[in-house]
């Protein structure tokens, strides 16, 4: 039997299945492109192409679309990305105190304590150190991404690159680059740059403690990983699942839910054939003027969110239930 876990979030979806002993078996990273739902569809189409209804006992979703998601899919867990990180970070192992967590668009750490999150931060506004900027420069160098942290180790030399913005980063290398600096060297300089900014702001007034697991698409980048443990003078650690760990953190939770109730919401894989169609309107029924987002499935309402009081969310959930 195996359970669903869905991460939606603004760069990339990420779908797993894990078994019961919460192995990894089967897993996609899909580019959202502002299209969550056709994701969602394809990546469940895949997976109808080679599993049966019947063996999905039971399904989870995080990421910023976790709401669409679970309307879409029928979920049986809906968790922030917070939780959903660290249930995975502990799955693996229950020594871990910190999870340092870049991807896509975003950056976030989590503090833990005996298995427990005592503390979380999340970037701001800039993206600077994320997975978008790191494409971006990569691009602008004309260096494919995956070598990027290979050229920071072969470096001969630390350059400061400013890394608080991502203007100012982007135009402090080219300045470097005109000054004489090799690719290495300023690859090296501003992997220093970012994880500088993460510490100074993501981490602010947060106490790293190892065991640390850097997790996120940019754990892939070995640059960054070497910057991180020169910065804090420790070993961190990438798991195998680096950038699926969202997914698998709340399939782990489906799999915990169904073993409390033998029940699932799940609807199955077979929605890839459906039509979904999402809509909003605005509620003017108290001050808050909440904007509703319905979802309708072959022109037939299955969902609502975002309203503050569970007007709207609630009158579908009673219909689904």
């Amino acid at each position: 039997m195996f359970y669903l876990g869905v991460d939606v979030g603004s760069v990339s979806t990420d779908i797993v299945l894990i078994d019961e002993n919460m192995n990894v078996i089967e897993k996609m990273y899909l580019k959202t492109k502002g299209k969550p739902i056709k994701v969602i569809q394809e990546g469940l189409k895949k997976l109808n192409e080679k599993y049966d209804k019947k063996q999905i006992k039971s399904s989870g979703v995080t990421g910023s679309g976790r709401h669409i998601a679970a309307t879409i899919i029928g979920a049986d867990v809906i968790k922030n990305e917070i939780t959903a990180h660290a249930v995975a970070a502990l799955n693996l192992d229950k020594e871990v105190k910190t999870i340092i967590e870049i991807g896509g668009q975003d950056s976030k750490i989590i503090t833990l304590n005996n298995g427990v999150i005592t503390d979380f931060a999340m970037n701001t506004v800039c993206a600077a150190g994320t997975g978008s900027f790191l494409d971006r420069q990569a691009e602008r160098l004309d260096i494919p991404i995956e070598k990027f942290g290979e050229y920071a180790l072969k470096a001969n030399t630390s350059i400061r690159i400013a890394g608080r913005c991502a203007v100012f980063a982007e135009s402090d290398m080219i300045h470097k680059q005109q000054l004489g600096y090799s690719e290495a060297d300023i690859i090296r300089g501003l992997c220093e740059a970012l994880v500088r900014n993460y510490l100074n702001n993501v981490a602010k007034g947060k106490e790293i403690k190892p065991k640390v697991f850097f997790q996120g698409g940019v754990a892939a980048n070995i640059g960054m990983k070497d910057a991180f443990e020169r910065e804090l003078g420790f070993k961190i650690y990438v798991p195998e699942h680096y950038n699926m760990m969202g997914a698998i953190g709340v399939a782990i939770l489906a799999k915990r839910a169904f073993e409390k109730t033998g029940e699932s919401k799940f609807k199955g894989l077979s929605l890839a054939e459906s039509t979904f169609i999402s809509s909003s309107f605005d509620c003017y029924d108290c001050p808050n003027n909440c904007e509703i987002v319905k979802i309708t499935e072959d022109n037939k309402e299955i969902g609502c969110f975002g309203d503050r009081c569970g007007k709207w969310s609630g009158r579908i959930n009673e219909k689904v239930l």
